[in-house]
């Protein structure tokens, strides 16, 4: 199962490239017809990150959620997993072509982690480690879709306003509704994987809360998704403030998935 899963892993690189490639192809000859393809081959590339994935949880024995490798490429699939949804819900397959650099980005950095398979250790053990990375994955794909979103309304103004941009970039107004939503649902996730550690660090280590790194910098990344539905809700905030707020949020997800695992060790400093 393990070869399996190293076949279809190389298999989801092409296929997630190909997709970025004509996305691109897409946006510079704006054919109609590439795009759908695009979205079609990164629809292939999901099912057999699926696949990857399962084969890689049935030849480890285990959940494939517990090192950096096996959460990259998770947070690879939940960020085309999320923005399928959006693609589809909102006819917007732009946003692909936004998204899948950063997926191949994430899957690009998994393809150079360890992937040896290890025994999990014993603070891992748990039926709350499938739920607690389950919903971090989800929340942060949530969190990039929201970023993306935020960056093309930045730059929405400088684009030329044709028939083609019109047709296929929404008005302003329902780009900050659309990241609007995949914040809230990816806060929504976030809360899960923050509730769900805590009652899990309960049970593996005797606290709630330690402070290690990663749940400090989870907690930040939080309160900054929470300020921004305070300030939108509460303050009317809407548009460039909140655009910029979504991708410094983003930002913050970032750090807290690979700048607390790469440059500040602790409990959840899993290789």
């Amino acid at each position: 199962m393990l070869k399996a899963e190293s076949i279809l892993f190389y298999l989801v690189l092409v296929c997630y490239f190909l997709a970025m490639a004509l996305y691109f192809v897409f946006l510079a000859t704006k054919k109609e017809k590439l795009s759908t393809l695009a979205v079609l081959i990164q629809l292939i590339g999901l099912l057999l990150h699926t696949a990857a994935i399962v084969c890689r949880g049935v030849g480890a024995g285990r959940l494939p959620l517990t090192n950096q490798y096996e959460f990259a490429t998770s947070f690879a699939w939940g960020l085309c997993l999320v923005s399928l949804i959006f693609i589809r819900k909102f006819k917007f397959p732009v946003l692909g072509a936004f998204v899948a650099p950063l997926i191949c980005l994430l899957i690009g950095y998994a393809a150079f982690q360890n992937r040896e398979v290890k025994d999990l250790m014993p603070s891992l053990r748990s039926s709350w480690l499938g739920f607690h990375v389950s919903t971090a994955i989800i929340s942060y794909g949530s969190f990039g879709v929201s970023a993306v979103v935020s960056a093309i309304f930045l730059i929405r103004d400088r684009m030329k306003d044709d028939s083609f941009w019109g047709r296929h970039i929404p008005a302003r107004e329902k780009l900050d509704a659309i990241s609007y939503r995949s914040v809230c649902l990816g806060l929504l996730f976030l809360t899960f994987t923050i509730l769900s550690g805590a009652i899990w660090a309960e049970q593996a280590w005797g606290s709630y809360w330690s402070w290690d790194p990663k749940e400090t910098w989870s907690l930040i990344t939080w309160i900054i998704y929470a300020i921004y539905l305070h300030l939108r809700l509460g303050r009317g905030w809407r548009g460039k403030s909140a655009a910029v707020f979504a991708v410094i949020g983003f930002i913050a997800v970032l750090f807290t998935y690979v700048g607390v695992n790469t440059l500040i060790p602790g409990i959840h400093s899993y290789k």
